[in-house]
Parts: structure tokens; C-alpha cells; sequence
């Protein structure tokens, strides 16, 4: 019986308990000798594992996916907690509940499956809830749809993300249709409630969570578009200009060609559900950044990867408020040596580039005059990148 979760380690914990390995990578510290890093999952989050000694030993004994019995300290480095690893063996899948080891989202299924047909039966556009209810009565389909994770790493990455995200998307369309009256709210809550449902079969989540190899080669986008037509191909009497939009919402929604889109938002719902995708997954992606850190009491998060930067915790808010070159008085000088470290590590490794001077960060799309810079705002003339 799992008696230590990811979420209640503690600095200076001896840790001896199983947990789920959703990532192994063999790397070469700088004295030349091998060491291994390890990412361990439970249902409560995730903590990296380092072995330094024994390497190729405890490396041969198990792989990513395999449930481990693992000893070791636990230390805080650079605001994240990590475990020092002393001995590891596998651990057969039949001594496990696998409910112990993979994330779930904190709202129960039978409450989103129920705020989902209320949305669904607000629609007042009688083909799109008809296509809405031809997903929710197919079995296999909702299986998937409530059960995925949103994504692999960045956001809403728990089972039922999935839904949990694009319900929450379907809410900002009912605060956006009421600002914004010429929106077809209808279409845009369905484009909001869809946009993301090729993830079903894109994304693998029996155990650690990773990609199909359809995933791998197709990508959610081009998925969902294939589910999406099948599913109209079985209503015959769907109007054909509203199917165009239907699908250019799908096509769309993640805004640029370089974030994966096959197309540009070309229609204001286009443009708002991109915009509203965005929000949604960038918001949760950086609580739970946040989140991820209980025993950091400074006031700013480690540095995150994808984002490229620190965040000030909302808790902290309002005191000692500094300007963004100003350090927080209360950061320590450990807290303080990080961000170095952290850019010249991420340079080492060659995950970031170095800027050109007046080039922008890219860990954020920026406003609308920001992506539109640059481009041909004249709509009336041939993209030849875009159709060809």
C-alpha cells in the first residue's frame, strides 16, 4: 500500500516508497562520469529522481513506464524538490492500484459529463447540437474524451483534463458571446467544446502520459478534422457553409503556422477561440507551476521552461510590490543565483537560442498587434504559403 505521494515530500524526507517512472535519460555530468535523471509520477504530481552512483546498475534494472520501489533524500534544489537516489528495483504491475499513480482531475466525471450536456442543450442551432449529440452517444469516442489529458506536459495534464479544459473554454465563450453580441455563439461553443478532441487519440495515458504513434505522425489537429468530418458525413442535411466554419475553427485554433496550424484564424470566432485556447491553457499551466512548489516560501516560482521566466505568486500579491528589474527584498541569495543558472543551463543543453538584440521572448504569443507584426495585413491578396 502507497504510503508517500510526489506532493507531501519535504526537504530532508528519507523517502522509501513506489512510484510511476515517466521519464529515464542516461546524461554525463561534467567530471565524466554517467548519472541518471528520473522523473517519478503519483496521482498528486511528479518529483526528479537523480542516481549518482550504481548508475548502469540500477539503470539496467527497469525502464520508463515501469512501476519502482525507490530509496532515497529528498532536497530542495533551485525552488524544486528533488530525490537522491541510493537504490531502486522494479516493481511488478499486479502489487500496484494504478489509481494511486495517475493524476485525475479534481472535479469527478459525473459532474463535467453533466455541465457537458448542459452546454450542449444550450444550443440553439439545431444541426449543432444534433452533431454534438452524435459524439456524447458514441461509446468508444467519450471513453477517450473523458478520460485524456489535455496535454502531455503543459497544461491540464491529468485524466480528464481533457474535458475539463475544453469545458472551461465553453464557459469563456458564454462570457465573450455577452461582450461581443455579433460572435455566432453557437458555432464558437461548439468549435470550443471540439477543437481539441483529436487529443483522444493522440495522446496515450494508460500509464505515463506520452504520444501514439498516430499522434507522433498526425497530430491532433489533422485527428480531430478526420473525426470531425466523419461525424458530418452522417448528417446529411448539415449545412455545408456552416460545416466550412465548422471545420476552420479546428484548423485554426492554435493561431500561427509556427504553433502547429495548418491555417490562420480567418473568421472572429476563429480568432477568439484561439485567443481563448491560449488563455485557458496558459492560466492553468502556470498555477499549476505554482502549485508545484509548496515548501518554495519565496515569493517568486522557479524558472519555468516553456514560459521562459519566474512568476511572482498571487498569494504574495500586494506585498512588497516591486518593479520587474527591482529584486523582491525578501528573494534570497540562492533564489537570486538561479535565474543565471538556469539561462546558462538552458543554453548548454541548446533549448534556448540567443536572442538578436531588440528580438522578443517567445514564451508567450504577445497582444494581436505583436503576431501581426511582420505580417501582409492585405486580405485580399493570395497567401501562396496558405494554399499551397
Amino acid at each position: 500500500m502507497k504510503k508517500v505521494y510526489a506532493g507531501q515530500i519535504k526537504d530532508r524526507d528519507i523517502v522509501k516508497d513506489c512510484f510511476l517512472v515517466r521519464e529515464k535519460i542516461t546524461a554525463m555530468a561534467r567530471n565524466g562520469k554517467p548519472y541518471l535523471t528520473i522523473k517519478l509520477m503519483d496521482r498528486t504530481g511528479e518529483v526528479d529522481g537523480r542516481v549518482w552512483d550504481r548508475v548502469e546498475e540500477i539503470s539496467g534494472c527497469f525502464e520508463k513506464n515501469d512501476f519502482v520501489q525507490v530509496q532515497g533524500k529528498a532536497s530542495l534544489y533551485l525552488g524544486k524538490m528533488q530525490l537522491v537516489i541510493q537504490n531502486l528495483k522494479k516493481v511488478d504491475d499486479s502489487q500496484v492500484d494504478l489509481a494511486d499513480y495517475l493524476p485525475v482531475a479534481e472535479r469527478s466525471t459525473e459532474d463535467m459529463l453533466a455541465e457537458l450536456h448542459a452546454q450542449v442543450a444550450s444550443l440553439q442551432t439545431p444541426c449543432l447540437r444534433e452533431l454534438m449529440n452524435l459524439f456524447m452517444a458514441d461509446e468508444n469516442f467519450m471513453r477517450g474524451y473523458t478520460s485524456a489529458p489535455a496535454a502531455k506536459a503543459i497544461h491540464h495534464v491529468y485524466l480528464g483534463g481533457l474535458l475539463d479544459h475544453s469545458l472551461s473554454v465553453g464557459r469563456l465563450v458564454d462570457d465573450v458571446s455577452r461582450h461581443y453580441p455579433a460572435v455566432n455563439r453557437d458555432l464558437l461553443l461548439t468549435g470550443a467544446l471540439l477543437h481539441d478532441i483529436g487529443k483522444v487519440a493522440e495522446l496515450c495515458y494508460e500509464r505515463a502520459f506520452g504520444y501514439t504513434d498516430e499522434g507522433k505522425l498526425l497530430g491532433h489537429i489533422t485527428i480531430g478534422f478526420q473525426m470531425l468530418d466523419g461525424k458530418l458525413a452522417q448528417l446529411p442535411d448539415f449545412p455545408s457553409d456552416l460545416a466550412v466554419l465548422l471545420k476552420h475553427l479546428l484548423l485554426s485554433h492554435h493561431g500561427q503556422y509556427e504553433f502547429g496550424s495548418p491555417k490562420r484564424p480567418k473568421t472572429l470566432e476563429a480568432t477568439i477561440l484561439n485567443y481563448l485556447d491560449d488563455l485557458d491553457s496558459k492560466i492553468n499551466g502556470i498555477q499549476t507551476h505554482i502549485e508545484k512548489e509548496p515548501d518554495n516560501e519565496e515569493p517568486w516560482t522557479g524558472y519555468h521552461r516553456i514560459y521562459d521566466r519566474y512568476f511572482y505568486k498571487s498569494s504574495q500579491a500586494g506585498v512588497g510590490r516591486e518593479s520587474e528589474a527591482t529584486v523582491p527584498p525578501s528573494t534570497s541569495k540562492a533564489s537570486l543565483a538561479s535565474a543565471p543558472e538556469a539561462e546558462k543551463a538552458s543554453q548548454t543543453t541548446g533549448a534556448k537560442q540567443r536572442r538578436q538584440p531588440g528580438e522578443r521572448r517567445k514564451g508567450f504569443n504577445f497582444t494581436l498587434g505583436d503576431q501581426l507584426r511582420g505580417k501582409n495585413l492585405d486580405l485580399f491578396t493570395a497567401d501562396e504559403r496558405e494554399d499551397s
